[in-house]
């Protein structure tokens, strides 16, 4: 019994470890992106410097997702999570008292790597420590916490912006760091290092970097010349990598995990799928709302809240759900509900109901929660053990990756229909049509993301193995 007792300490432990930590990271993604303007006052700087505070963050924690996945793997998952912290927190400090522009960044660049290793161990820990029949109430609760760090960031962000200035939301996360490393050491025992002693394939992480950043800074560049040429580079890259992968025995992404594991290829195009369709609303509805309606910014955060609220709300009972039935089947209705919320604002006009716009994001939150716990249970669920760290890396790859490509959509969408100029009024309409002709696109890719979501097939009685 006291066994028992013990097992359920440390598995709540691991939980309130890995869930504060999975705030932490979204929220200051979320955060630093309203203080921007409040930066640029203080530091003098120009929109391209600025844009590179949160954009650092973004290709750094993508460049190291996968290595660090692949490292706590062999060194352990639980070290690879306390030095992630303490990097993050000491980067944090650094971050609020940075003296100009340029630091900011590099500790931003720190802040990154930090976080890396943060996200790519905390899932890894938790699906190591709780057991198949209870691993999805957990996942649920840890995603539900990212979503609220997501939708906190704007809102607790602006207040704390407004009232205490922007390096504010640097020191509130130093306390959170202190906690959760003092609770790792003094309540998570044990380490989880399923592939102790393998090699770290350094060739296939220095690829697999140099392939993600040059694929992820193209989208967010189009249309231009450059960004054409480096998505183009970047495909070469990705060829070059796989190609090496296939080579070596010990690979830093074992791409038979694609190949021949059917739930892991196609639950992972799902989620590439699903944020890649789904990331861009929020940018959007905020330039209609503020636009083209007129709504105050404020305001426009309030409306806006509702689809990250019911994500919060949903992901958790999804997860739990994911754990009695297949999650494939729940995942697949979740997507096809996105689908349907994305529909919705292909019809927006500058009449629309507030009450439309407010239904649509509440259908598009369900959505995403069903989707979203349901579909990487059946990630983690898929792979072997030694695989963890990997799996949990290539989660926050999808994640990040169609990020990126979500935005460099709705960007090319608008160069072409209204160019790089200021919006005005006189560009209203041509806003409006860009908008309306991205949501087309992604109802698009969130329709293809249905079969996606469906063609994984169904859950294997054994989730500690690879199917098929």
């Amino acid at each position: 019994m006291a066994e028992n007792q013990n097992d359920k300490s440390l598995r709540m432990s691991a939980l309130i470890v890995a869930t504060i930590a999975s705030f932490s990271t979204p929220f200051i993604s979320a955060a630093i992106n309203i203080a921007l303007p409040s930066i640029g006052i203080e530091f003098h700087t120009d929109a391209i410097l600025l844009s590179w505070i949160p954009t650092s963050f973004l290709l750094v924690a993508a460049m190291c997702a996968v290595p660090f996945g692949r490292i706590a793997d062999i060194h352990g998952m639980k070290k690879i999570f306390t030095y992630g912290m303490i990097i993050f927190t000491i980067s944090s400090l650094l971050s609020a008292l940075a003296p100009s522009a340029n630091t900011l960044i590099i500790f931003r660049i720190i802040q990154g790597v930090g976080s890396a290793m943060i996200f790519v161990t905390g899932l890894a820990i938790i699906t190591s420590i709780f057991p198949p029949q209870e691993r999805g109430k957990a996942i649920g609760i840890n995603i539900a916490a990212v979503y609220f760090g997501l939708s906190m960031g704007p809102v607790l962000g602006g207040f704390l912006t407004y009232y205490f200035g922007w390096r504010s939301l640097f020191y509130i996360l130093v306390p959170l760091g202190l906690l959760v490393i003092a609770l790792v050491q003094w309540k998570l025992k044990g380490e989880w290092a399923a592939c102790r002693g393998e090699k770290f394939d350094i060739t296939g992480s220095i690829l697999y970097s140099i392939m993600l950043v040059l694929i992820m800074y193209g989208f967010s560049t189009l249309p231009s010349t450059i960004g054409i040429l480096l998505v183009i580079l970047g495909a070469i890259g990705l060829v070059a990598f796989v190609k090496w992968e296939l080579r070596i025995d010990s690979p830093v992404l074992d791409m038979k995990l694609f190949f021949q594991n059917t739930t892991f290829a196609f639950a992972n195009m799902a989620a590439l799928l699903n944020y890649s369709a789904t990331f861009a609303v929020t940018f959007l509805l905020s330039l209609y709302l503020q636009y083209i309606r007129g709504f105050a910014v404020q305001d426009a955060g309030f409306i806006l809240v509702a689809q990250p609220i019911l994500m919060v709300i949903v992901t958790p009972i999804a997860g739990r759900l994911s754990d009695k039935y297949d999650p494939r089947i729940i995942a697949t209705i979740g997507m096809a509900i996105v689908t349907l919320g994305i529909f919705g604002f292909v019809f927006l006009t500058t009449t629309t109901s507030l009450e439309y716009i407010i239904i649509s994001l509440i259908i598009l939150g369900l959505g995403f929660g069903l989707f979203s716990s349901p579909n990487t249970n059946s990630i983690m669920g898929s792979v072997e053990r030694r695989f963890y760290g990997v799996a949990s890396a290539t989660v926050s790859t999808m994640r990040l990756i169609g990020q990126t490509m979500s935005m460099g959509i709705a960007l090319l969408i608008f160069a072409l229909f209204i160019g790089r100029v200021e919006i005005t009024p006189t560009q209203y309409p041509a806003l409006l049509t860009s908008i309306q002709t991205a949501f087309i696109v992604f109802t698009i890719l969130c329709f293809i993301g249905i079969f996606a979501s469906f063609r994984r097939g169904k859950r294997t009685s054994n989730s500690e193995t690879t199917n098929q």
